[in-house]
């Protein structure tokens, strides 16, 4: 019986608080209607996270390859070029009393050209998390860090199939604010990257650099 009651109860001070919503006239009929939508939004006040869509694209550098089973058959590609498109969302510095912070979702690819007429061109798609932070707030340069993890395919010009790695990266690097919502960016970044081998124990290592300019809006 108790339960009843609370539950009537309940239902009654719903009603009630549907029924005070104001109305308002329609634009066209000039009738009233009952936007309890609009209403609702002053007693549950959750603002919109923000978003932030990054484009980026620049020069890699592969300094290092640890390969002790010889898995890239001396193959030498050192330098190359690529682009990347990142999807973001703020978790911090929603009320710009501090600098932001935001979650990504990056997708990028590069093609690393051969040093000589005996390799060939091997190329590297990427995906998955980064987490960058800003240090600054309301400035007309903001530095910003960043790091990130994420999956890697590896592929070899004229070579059937790939092979799928992780990828640890770090960046530093500033956006340059405008006048317009439009940032522009340059940043560094520093990735180590592992790779599995078929039938042997040892793994595939590659660390690059990149050197990166783009926008973010």
């Amino acid at each position: 019986m108790p339960k009843i009651i609370i539950a009537f109860l309940l239902l009654t001070l719903s009603l009630n608080l549907f029924a005070e919503l104001p109305e308002k006239p329609d634009a066209v009929t000039g009738s009233t209607k009952l936007y309890k939508t609009d209403s609702l939004h002053k007693y549950i006040n959750i603002p919109k996270v923000p978003k932030q869509y990054s484009f980026e694209l620049g020069y890699r550098n592969i300094f290092s390859v640890i390969d002790n089973a010889n898995a890239l058959m001396g193959n030498s590609a050192t330098h190359g070029y690529g682009f990347l498109f990142d999807y973001a969302w703020q978790l911090s510095g929603l009320n710009k009393k501090r600098p932001a912070v935001y979650l990504s979702v990056p997708m990028g690819y590069t093609v690393v050209f051969a040093d000589n007429n005996l390799s060939k061109n091997i190329s590297l798609l990427n995906y998955g998390w980064t987490v960058r932070h800003e240090l600054a707030e309301n400035k007309s340069s903001v530095p910003f860090l960043g790091y990130g993890l994420l999956l890697n395919t590896l592929k070899v010009n004229g070579t059937p199939g790939g092979v799928m790695g992780h990828q640890t990266q770090f960046e530093f690097g500033y956006n340059f604010n405008a006048k317009s919502k439009v940032k522009y960016i340059a940043k560094i970044q520093y990735s180590y990257a592992s790779f599995p081998k078929l039938g042997v124990k040892e793994r595939l290592h590659f660390q690059f650099a990149d050197l990166r300019v783009g926008v973010r809006f």
